[in-house]
């Protein structure tokens, strides 16, 4: 990372939100204050993003939260992430509870109806990255197609304070393709947890093969008769789901939000940070704020 030019953290708040409350909801440690409020998905939100800044010490942070299951993908294909279930009952309070927190560290909230966080952040990204070097933290790797020059994805594994750190060279060693294929990848394969089928029958590794020698959708379209007869049929009859497929799996990047520099530096003021974990009965936090780096 370049030392001189600024770096801009984009987090994915569902993404640590979600992970952190089920790590704990399964042995039901709800930590419930004395106001009845749950508060085990926002404590280990804390620690996550403390862990993160820690280690990654950026100059700027931003933290985008996708804003209800209705948006754009869903008027497309009804079906879109259809197969989620609702939010336990536990985690319903902590989703204003943690932007509170968040806003306490006078970080930035980003979210717009009808869009998810990934598009926000998509975004954000392309924005920044000519001014800034800009690391994405989540645990979702559709955002993999946003990496480029400038922007890194930090994915979080199990745990905290452990991370596998993607660049466009390490995800082209990984899946031979380059990051913005993956759209396209994922357009033939589909995607189970999002909930949208793609191609029946073309898995990762037929798809990777096709995209490796065809480039992309149109490379493959063109050459069908290169195909084998299987793929070309599975292919022919779910031709209106791939270009569909394609349209759900696209992160957008040209959403109306913004965030500029300045109002993404990262200042934390220790005492209005241990005020807010005082009223939400947080203890044992205050550790993760003693950085190597000193914040106002």
């Amino acid at each position: 990372m370049n030392e001189n030019k600024p770096s801009l953290l984009l987090v994915d708040g569902m993404a640590l939100l979600f992970r952190a409350y089920f790590a704990t909801a399964m042995s039901g440690q709800f930590m419930i204050n004395s106001k009845g409020i749950p508060t085990n998905g926002v404590y280990g939100f804390v620690k996550h993003f403390l862990t993160a800044v820690s280690s990654f010490n950026p100059t700027h942070v931003a933290v985008c939260w996708d804003m209800g299951s209705k948006t754009f993908r869903t008027e497309m294909f009804d079906a879109y992430k259809a197969n989620r279930p609702e939010a336990p009952i536990e985690l319903v309070p902590q989703f204003d509870l943690v932007k509170e927190v968040v806003e306490a560290f006078d970080v930035p909230n980003i979210g717009l109806e009808g869009y998810e966080a990934d598009d926000c952040i998509g975004t954000i990204a392309r924005k920044a990255s000519q001014e800034a070097e800009v690391l994405i933290l989540t645990g979702d790797q559709d955002i993999l197609q946003l990496l480029d020059d400038n922007i890194s994805v930090i994915l979080l594994q199990k745990g905290y304070g452990n991370y596998l750190v993607h660049t466009t060279e390490t995800f082209y060693e990984e899946k031979g393709i380059t990051p913005k294929q993956m759209i396209d990848l994922k357009a033939f394969m589909g995607d189970t947890s999002d909930n949208y089928p793609g191609v029946k029958g073309i898995g990762e590794k037929t798809a990777l093969k096709l995209l490796q020698q065809f480039e992309h959708i149109e490379g493959v379209l063109k050459n069908l008769e290169q195909l084998t007869k299987g793929q070309r049929t599975k292919i022919e009859q779910d031709l209106e789901m791939l270009h569909l497929s394609r349209q759900l799996a696209e992160i957008k990047c040209d959403v109306p939000v913004e965030c500029p520099l300045d109002l993404a530096q990262f200042t934390m003021n220790r005492e209005k940070v241990m005020e807010k974990f005082t009223e939400i009965e947080f203890r044992g936090l205050h550790r993760f704020l003693d950085f190597k780096k000193e914040y106002a």
